[in-house]
């Protein structure tokens, strides 16, 4: 294991997630997604599998049945929840046979699922349209099984992004969004809308299709073609929503959207996206408060999460915080960042935990993106890192008030690094810790953080890190972050710019170019045991 983070090994563990016909573990224990010893889990005392990892979930259960898991000597019981009935959709009439359209019979099948029932999808390759989900119920891929999005942008109907009430125009339904505004989008491959008690389950494949040769979504993306790019799942306002071992992959766009919903857990999902396909967030939770990922792996074009709040018409009009979030024993490979708070943050993110997670080779680890413009709602506070493990990730922290995204993103207003008078479109980034981090394979710098002159950054804290670059000859000249008039870097420690306070407690540099931090109006500076090797 990496050296620099303690690890204790226990047997112990928690269920995460109790489902009608499957469960979802988590061991108990200090190492960041896996450990490096094999451990054997035994149901009813029978040998089940042998796992590295933290998070596992097994499948083949029974409704309504008390089960038991013993791992190491630890033995602990649960019961399947109760299912009133199973639908297969191939008795509605879905054929699953790669060639056929399976959209209505499986909406059919979706419509008439009574409350707690469960729609299976048994072996077998269902091509479909967008279809819409309801609550109380389950959807169950069966291994083997795979939903496949239609490649034509025909088959897709236009959500639209506001809908005004006939008596008051001050009264809007927000139906679709794009990049933090409602704006008229295609619709989802599948879409709930207002959905409560959901279950989503694997282990089958959600297959978006955007890599079909005849899909032309990721070519001149950035062009809206008759209404925006559709997500392959999107979940608007949506309650106790929860999916569990399946696999989401090629997306149009966005991946999976959770959108102003609440109380949702996604758990042992897989999401892979080409690494050249252009805006596929893994996951998107965007105004939503009480939601937790756990056992995530996540590889993609785009960054790996990226937690935002909206544009600044949703701040004013239909404000919702995202609050409130547990990110814990994920795997974040390629994409441009593990972890990215924005850069619609209008109506601001606080109160998120990020703990046990292994990045791998994304440009960017914990990636914080702000401008003028999001407004003063818009304060991204309360973030707390601790125990990852970082792999070749060219910049591992990275916190950027400046970033150039939207037509106006290069104007003066945004981009000019003097102080611009506090007003109602100034954001803020308030109270951020990193703590027992490892990275390895650093290349551009450690940390990259430049805040408004005219709202400074209230606090990094930095504690117990170990930084490793790569050799100098390997090391290239890279723009930590997006913004204007702004120099590449090499082998930089820690270049710190309008920051009111900065901890730095027990932090080791090993083969920076520089031997000290470069700060300017950083206010009140505590270094304690910060060494250059």
């Amino acid at each position: 294991m990496e050296k620099g983070l303690n690890k204790i090994i226990k047997n112990d563990y928690s269920f995460a997630g109790i489902f009608k016909r499957s469960v979802t573990v988590e061991r108990i224990n200090d190492s960041p997604y896996e450990t490096e010893e094999e451990v054997s889990v035994y149901l009813d005392g029978k040998l089940k599998l042998c796992t590295k990892l933290n998070v596992f979930s097994i499948d083949g259960l029974i409704p309504d049945t008390e089960y038991s898991i013993r791992i190491g000597d630890v033995e602990k019981k649960f019961i399947t929840k109760h299912e009133s009935f199973l639908l297969d959709v191939k008795t509605f009439g879905a054929k699953g046979d790669g060639v056929s359209d399976d959209t209505s019979a499986i909406q059919a099948a979706i419509l008439a699922c009574p409350y707690a029932g469960t729609v299976l999808f048994s072996k077998g390759k269902y091509n479909i349209k967008p279809i819409f989900l309801k609550g109380d119920m389950t959807i169950w891929l069966e291994e083997g099984a795979e939903l496949v999005g239609s490649p034509r942008r025909g088959d897709y109907p236009i959500l639209p992004g506001m809908i005004r009430n006939s008596y008051s125009s001050k009264v809007e339904y927000n139906i679709s969004s794009w990049e933090g505004n409602p704006l008229d989008s295609f619709a989802s491959l599948i879409t709930a809308i207002g959905v409560k008690n959901l279950d989503i389950v694997g282990p089958g494949v959600i297959n978006g299709n955007a890599d079909s040769p005849q899909a032309d979504w990721w070519i001149n993306e950035k062009t809206k073609n008759v209404a925006w790019r559709p997500k392959t799942i999107f979940f608007n306002n949506c309650e106790h929503v929860r999916m569990q071992n399946i696999t989401v992959k090629n997306s149009p766009s966005w991946t999976i959207h959770p959108y102003y919903s609440n109380e949702m857990a996604f758990m042992n999902v897989s999401i892979f996206n080409p690494d050249n396909s252009p805006n596929t967030d893994g996951i998107d939770p965007e105004s939503c408060s009480n939601f937790s990922l756990l056992g995530l792996r996540i590889s993609v074009g785009d960054d790996c999460l990226a937690i935002k709040s909206g544009k600044l018409y949703m701040a004013q009009s239909h404000f919702k915080r995202t609050s409130h979030a547990k990110i814990s024993n994920c795997l974040f490979e390629r994409g441009h960042g593990s972890i990215t708070f924005g850069s619609e943050t209008a109506c601001g993110v606080d109160n998120i935990i990020v703990e046990k997670c292994i990045f791998d080779n994304t440009d960017r680890g914990i990636r914080i993106k702000n401008r003028r413009g999001r407004g003063n709602k818009a304060y991204i506070d309360g973030i707390n890192v601790s125990n990852i493990i970082m792999r070749n990730v060219l910049m591992p922290f990275t916190c950027n008030m400046f970033y150039f995204c939207d037509p106006d993103g290069h104007s003066d207003y945004v981009q000019n690094q003097g102080y611009t008078p506090v007003d109602e479109r100034t954001p803020k980034i308030g109270h951020i810790s990193f703590r027992h981090i490892h990275c390895t394979g650093v290349d551009a710098c450690i940390v990259c953080a430049y805040g408004l002159p005219e709202s400074p950054i209230e606090e990094l804290k930095f504690e117990h890190i170990t930084a490793e670059f790569l050799p100098k000859k390997e090391q290239h000249k890279v723009l930590p972050i997006m913004m204007d008039n702004f120099d590449e870097m090499a082998g930089k420690s820690f270049y710190l710019h309008n920051v009111k306070k900065l901890i730095m407690r027990d932090v080791n540099v090993i083969g920076s170019s520089d031997k000290e931090p470069e700060m300017i109006s950083v206010k009140e500076k505590k270094l304690d045991n910060l060494r250059y090797c």
